[in-house]
């Protein structure tokens, strides 16, 4: 399955490098990558991970629309800073995700790292929903998903996707950077 694994994470690190430089392509390229995700977690028996990659088909395609046609406007997104509400309204989305979907998991399934997961899928459909809006702050909490992500990859022996995760700790400092120099020029 490692040929499954290195086409997903090419194109995982394809995806978010167009998002880095806000390119719409990135959400097809995208699109494809979850749609592999979803038989590698499956077969690694990560559920909640397999779980968020079916709910990413769903949010690729509606952060391609965000991206192309959002805004007051109807002329795509441009980033934008979130209030401290905002952030906090979200943290407290990803954590009631994290406690619903982490006691099914460690309940019904035979999850590996059922908790893990389950917080790491949860705060990450926070990040994705900031991202499709190109809120600045998704990058920070990528950052923060990313590096547990590598942890956890390693642990599933996921070694390809870890090394993925790692391309995509690098490639959110490049994004938060890259976003928040777009968002101090129209300011």
């Amino acid at each position: 399955m490692t040929w499954i694994e290195l086409i997903a994470a090419s194109l995982g690190a394809l995806s978010v490098y167009l998002m880095t430089q806000q390119k719409p392509a990135a959400w097809p390229i995208g699109l494809l990558m979850v749609l592999l995700y979803i038989w590698i977690f499956y077969d690694a028996r990560l559920y909640s991970e397999m779980l968020l990659q079916v709910i990413y088909v769903a949010l690729q395609i509606y952060g391609w629309r965000q991206w192309l046609r959002g805004g007051s406007k109807q002329q795509g997104r441009e980033v934008s800073s979130l209030s401290m509400f905002g952030i906090s309204q979200g943290l407290m989305i990803g954590t009631s995700i994290t406690l619903a979907l982490g006691f099914a998991m460690s309940q019904y399934t035979n999850a590996n790292l059922p908790w893990l997961d389950a917080a790491l899928t949860g705060f990450s459909l926070v990040a994705q929903y900031w991202m499709a809006h190109k809120r600045l702050q998704c990058w920070l909490l990528w950052i923060v998903l990313d590096i547990v992500y590598v942890g956890m990859f390693i642990t599933a022996q996921l070694y390809l996707t870890a090394v993925l995760y790692m391309i995509f700790t690098a490639l959110a400092v490049y994004g938060w950077l890259e976003w928040r120099h777009s968002l101090r020029q129209t300011a």
